[in-house]
């Protein structure tokens, strides 16, 4: 029995040895298998690569051979490395563009400057020196003073004078001023400011641009504008011609031409308009001043001397006169509109005078706070008043306004069509017509609008 059961114990541990060894068995064929696939991947591996080697080396003999023989301009090399750098390039400039950007390109400048220096060419000839001369007293001694040469008392070493007696009535043309003008018809009429030649005890000589002295003739001023229109015996000469002032804008480019500091004959320079419609009141530094409206801004240098010279376009064409430059500022002048100067020469040299035409009213431009304080119907317009004082009269006994039937507390609201502001106030526009100019008026009258025309006159 005992046999027995050790046997089967022992058959039983045969049996486990044997299944185990089965199972060892079927994992070595299984590791076998593995490894051979394996195996035979890498030997198809090694076949592939072998043959890829093979196929390169073929190809690149045959391009190798082929690029020997062909220019080196036309390199694959070549080729690419130039679209690189132009792909490049590209983006360089595309990027730079990007971050500049210019407004105006190097040919918009070169194409402004051959404009400024034809501009100036063509109006050098045309553009004068005025030289104010007078009668004055002549001055012959010194002071007879025993310190005059001692630097202490007199430091700077002035040298005073004084009229001898036997000289005391005795007079001698002396320089008292100057300023600058241009031509504006061949036949010898020339534009200055009024303040130019203002003195009429005064004599004028024009200094032509090839140093010819001509005495010249005062034939008209208007102090309301600041104009002068002055007359030189001598024909065929350079004119220059008017621009249309109405169409500047700021911004534009300007040449402002002048006898600066009355030294500098045809001194140049060159800027933009400021502004426009500018209203100032300008001295002459005599304690003597003048209101202009309407007046062009300029950061043109405008020097003294440079009064009466031409602000011109790049096409040389005058659309303003210099008159004045802002005191203790720098780059701040002004100048008259050129369609206001045109008006007064063509009227100058038509009739022989400056003929200004007239409403015959007295008035107060309307706004929003005028209409709301009196509880008027219009916020615009010019409404027809009187003065302070009992003689101010609304409006004028036989005016134009009373022949046309105007009345006190009349509201004229148009003029041609165009309404009344302070922007485009009544005077401004009468201003700029001529005497014997017929207006269409709309005028709100006793609580009616109605339509009047108006005939100017000239102002007595």
């Amino acid at each position: 029995m005992f046999f027995r059961i050790i046997f089967f114990l022992s058959m039983e541990e045969i049996n486990e040895e044997i299944k185990e060894t089965q199972k060892v068995l079927k994992e070595e064929q299984k590791d076998k298998k593995v490894v051979e696939k394996f195996s035979n991947k890498i030997s198809g591996s090694f076949i592939f690569l072998f043959f890829v080697f093979l196929i390169s080396a073929v190809t690149g003999s045959f391009f190798g051979f082929w690029a020997a023989r062909i220019p080196e301009s036309l390199s694959a090399k070549n080729f690419f490395f130039s679209q690189d750098k132009k792909f490049n390039s590209n983006n360089s400039i595309k990027k730079e563009e990007k971050a500049v950007a210019p407004l105006v390109s190097d040919e918009q400048l070169l194409k402004e400057e051959a404009l400024i220096i034809s501009s100036v060419e063509k109006a050098s000839n045309s553009v004068v020196s005025i030289v104010v001369t007078k009668d004055m007293p002549k001055f012959e001694s010194f002071f007879d003073d025993p310190f005059f040469d001692d630097p202490f008392f007199n430091p700077f070493g002035f040298r005073q004078r004084k009229p001898t007696p036997e000289n005391d009535d005795k007079t001698e043309k002396r320089e008292i001023g100057g300023g600058t003008g241009f031509i504006v018809d061949a036949n010898g009429y020339i534009v200055t400011n009024r303040h130019v030649v203002s003195d009429e005890e005064a004599d004028y000589t024009v200094i032509f641009n090839d140093g010819e002295k001509i005495s010249a003739q005062v034939l008209a001023t208007d102090s309301f504008l600041d104009v002068a229109i002055l007359k030189v015996d001598k024909s065929n000469l350079p004119a220059l011609t008017f621009g249309d002032s109405d169409q500047l804008k700021a911004g534009q480019t300007v040449i402002a031409i002048g006898n600066s500091l009355g030294e500098f004959r045809n001194t140049v320079s060159k800027g933009i308009i400021s502004g426009l419609k500018r209203n100032i009141e300008a001295g002459d530094g005599f304690q003597r001043s003048e209101s202009l409206e309407e007046v062009i801004q300029t950061d043109a240098a405008i020097n003294p001397g440079n009064s009466g010279g031409p602000l011109l376009n790049l096409y040389g064409q005058v659309i303003g006169v210099n008159v004045a430059m802002a005191q203790g500022a720098e780059n701040i002048g002004f100048a008259i509109p050129a369609n206001q100067v045109k008006q007064i020469y063509q009227t100058v040299k038509e009739t022989g005078k400056i003929a200004r035409p007239y409403l015959g009213v007295r008035y107060v431009i309307l706004n929003k706070a005028i209409q709301k304080e009196n509880n008027l119907d219009y916020d615009y317009g010019a409404l027809i008043v009187r003065g302070d004082k009992i003689t101010d009269l609304a409006v004028l006994p036989n005016s134009p306004a009373d022949k046309a039937g105007i009345l006190e507390n009349d509201i004229i609201l148009e003029v041609d069509g165009k309404k009344i502001t302070a922007e485009n106030d009544l005077a401004s526009t009468i201003r700029k017509k001529k005497v014997g100019d017929s207006l269409n008026l709309k005028i709100f009258s006793k609580g009616k609008v109605k339509n009047v025309t108006v005939i100017l006159e000239e102002a007595k």
